[in-house]
């Protein structure tokens, strides 16, 4: 699970399809990211980079193999995090914030999201405001503002690319819950026992 971290992590350790062309690689998506934040546009570098990525689902699958629910950190530096993110079945992760953009891609299952804005008589309090669900293939841009909940609605995993335009890592962001939808402090605590009972829930284990 991810908790505080160094902002720099040494390599991430390759996965390759070997049998096939056109291999999906995590060092050279890692490259190709640091590249893309680098652009004048770099959202939406980072963005055409993941949709390049997820035109071919079943590839980062087989290279990255997720078995159970969680957060495995592949790359995190001031300007970028790169994360793999696994939602155990069934699972629902309460509102929260990011406080820099993210791109999202989905290369297995289905990701539902729904938004949420602060309310007027208490900034401290969000409710909700629409929604979009993703599927095998689609990516999702959330602005530096955004607020949401993630559930993901099926009886098996379902597994993301993140990447986000900062250090998700160790910069401060807010979530509202569990329970009462009032601010706090975003808890990774909290986050990893979630992670935790979802796993536990499905029968999944290390």
């Amino acid at each position: 699970m991810v908790g505080r971290v160094p902002r720099t992590v040494p390599r991430a350790r390759r996965w390759v399809r070997r049998e096939t062309l056109g291999v999906f690689d995590v060092d050279t998506l890692l490259d190709d990211a640091k590249v893309a934040i680098a652009e004048a546009e770099p959202r939406r570098a980072v963005r055409e980079l993941l949709e390049r990525t997820m035109s071919t689902p079943t590839g980062v699958g087989d290279a990255l193999q997720p078995r159970r629910g969680g957060l495995d950190l592949l790359y995190v530096s001031d300007e970028l995090t790169v994360l793999h993110v696994v939602w155990a079945p069934g699972m629902r992760l309460f509102p929260h914030d990011h406080q820099m953009w993210a791109n999202i891609g989905i290369y297995a299952g289905q990701e539902d999201n729904a938004f949420y804005r602060r309310t007027e008589e208490d900034p401290r309090t969000v409710r909700e405001a629409g929604g979009k669900e993703l599927r095998v293939g689609d990516v999702l841009t959330l602005g530096t503002d955004a607020i949401h909940a993630v559930t993901n609605p099926l009886a098996t995993l379902t597994a993301a690319i993140h990447i986000y335009g900062g250090d998700f890592v160790n910069n401060p962001r807010s979530q509202w819950g569990p329970g009462p939808l009032e601010e706090r402090p975003y808890d990774m605590d909290t986050v990893n026992r979630q992670f935790a009972e979802a796993n536990a829930k499905a029968g999944l284990t290390a």
